[in-house]
């Protein structure tokens, strides 16, 4: 089968969407499909071009911001579809991560060309992006999430309603870029600057202190509960691609009722979401049993840190196995779709 892997990108998770390329490719290579990698910023990879780019370490901090300002114009846009990778490709496998890859453009424009891919529609994208607009909806599903407020709002009218310390974000970024934890009102507006940086809405939230878990979920089934125990507060861009900084269990050593309340939460919030193929979906549970739905990841990372194919992994799924596992769920969607039609 032909296969597009679309990479790179302009987002600060650049290097991470490098990274979960190299496995993908390797891995979807040794399942013997014939596979292309694209960079959305430069086109088709050669193989040298691969032997650089396609590294799995992820460095500590994202790329510089002038170097995300020259990729930015460098976007190849609707002529992305027009390569001959992608527009013959029988499925397109996107390992992207940030609003361009997960926000539902790519998505649309995908549709829009008729070319198969892998993963979520333009709807699912963009709502799970938007997660204010996921909080939303998770409230509608009935799943817990922190309370929360969009800036711009009084400072301490946040703090009084939201209580201190709490979590100051970008509404549309991911691995938890721009994200401060302000323990004093004062601060706020200094955090909010931060999040503007990388986005131009920004969200404050109640901080729940406690364990963080994920769940994986492919196609209709909720994998295994990974509990993440960070060397820092919050699991951070440098605790998530540093190795030894972070202690990720799978499946977490909890009891089957908080676990199995885990996994239902997930799969609601993966359907209130019109999510398809696999997410991943991240909570913060209380020592008091309070749970919060943080948020869920389209295209989840796969590099070999990564806790949705550590969440495969631990029900009996193979990296291979869950690359393999994806595309025929977007295949058959696919075929299906084309009856629909026809």
């Amino acid at each position: 089968m032909r296969i597009a892997v679309l990479t790179g990108g302009s987002t600060p998770e650049r290097d991470v969407a490098f990274a979960g390329a190299a496995q993908v490719v390797a891995a979807l290579r040794q399942l013997g499909h014939e596979v292309t990698t694209v960079d959305t910023t430069a086109g088709q990879l050669s193989a040298d071009d691969e032997a650089r780019l396609l590294v799995s370490a992820v460095g500590r901090e994202p790329p510089a911001e002038d170097e995300l300002r020259r990729l930015e114009k460098l976007e190849l846009g609707p002529a992305l579809v027009a390569l001959p990778a992608v527009r013959d490709a029988d499925l397109v496998f996107p390992v992207l991560h940030g609003e361009q890859g997960e926000g539902g453009a790519l998505q649309a424009l995908l549709e829009l060309a008729g070319v198969p891919y892998a993963g979520s529609g333009p709807l699912g994208s963009a709502l799970a992006m938007d997660k204010d607009v996921a909080k939303h909806l998770f409230r509608a599903a009935s799943v817990p999430t922190p309370d929360w407020r969009m800036w711009p709002v009084e400072p301490a009218a946040a703090a009084a309603d939201l209580g201190l310390p709490l979590v100051v974000k970008p509404v549309k970024a991911g691995s938890t870029v721009g994200l401060t934890i302000v323990r004093d009102a004062g601060n706020i507006e200094a955090a909010v600057r931060v999040a503007l940086a990388h986005d131009d809405e920004v969200m404050l939230e109640t901080f729940l202190p406690g364990r963080e878990f994920t769940v994986g979920i492919l196609g209709e089934r909720a994998l295994a509960v990974g509990e993440i125990i960070p060397s820092h507060e919050i699991f951070d861009y440098e605790c998530k691609y540093t190795p030894g900084l972070c202690r990720e269990v799978f499946p977490a050593e909890i009891p089957d009722r908080l676990a199995g309340q885990l996994r239902e939460a997930a799969l609601a919030a993966h359907k209130a979401l019109k999510l398809r193929d696999f997410s991943r979906v991240d909570f913060r549970v209380t020592p008091s049993g309070t749970m919060g739905c943080l948020e869920a990841n389209t295209l989840p990372g796969v590099t070999r840190m990564s806790l949705f194919p550590q969440s495969a992994a631990a029900v009996g799924i193979d990296f291979p196995g869950l690359c393999e596992a994806v595309v025929r769920l977007a295949l058959a969607r696919t075929r299906r779709g084309n009856k629909v039609q026809s």
